[in-house]
């Protein structure tokens, strides 16, 4: 057996020994192998607008909240995960819940309205398309003529 070295912790498999805090051990419960990649996120800038990418492994589209606000868009996941053992006769031996939320914020522009977010989720990856922020027109400059 190699340790993982590329992406994980070199202890997580050494030598079979958990070096993992009990923390480490809900989030890895919660969102797999993967947990310290969650909500990894890509920025793609295009002529009209941006692609915005992030991993979501393990979720559901309805565990994922998007919202608008003073030009700030933020991504919410929630998640819960219940795990029971059960003997023959079905007496609860174990149970367990955990549950986990994790949210990001990015500022997109104040004049980036909710219709012009184009959204999608696909194999735990949530895409999100938006205009670039128009610049505010200055007014018009106009001349007084002095009588």
């Amino acid at each position: 057996m190699l340790p993982s070295i590329f992406g994980e912790s070199l202890f997580d498999d050494w030598m079979g020994f958990p070096f993992r805090s009990l923390e480490s051990d809900v989030d890895h419960k919660l969102y797999g192998k993967n947990a310290a990649r969650v909500m990894k996120t890509d920025l793609k800038e295009h002529d009209e607008g941006y692609e915005l990418s992030v991993d979501l492994p393990g979720f559901k589209k309805d565990q994922i909240e998007l919202q608008l606000q003073n030009g700030y868009l933020t991504i919410s996941a929630t998640k819960g995960v219940e795990a029971d053992g059960k003997d023959k006769k079905g007496k609860i031996v174990h149970q367990e819940r955990y549950t986990g939320s994790m949210t990001r914020s990015f500022y997109i522009g104040e004049n980036v309205s909710e219709e012009d977010v184009k959204a999608k989720f696909e194999d735990g990856v949530l895409t999100l398309d938006f205009p670039k922020e128009k610049p505010m027109s200055l007014p018009e400059k106009k001349t007084i003529q002095i009588q």
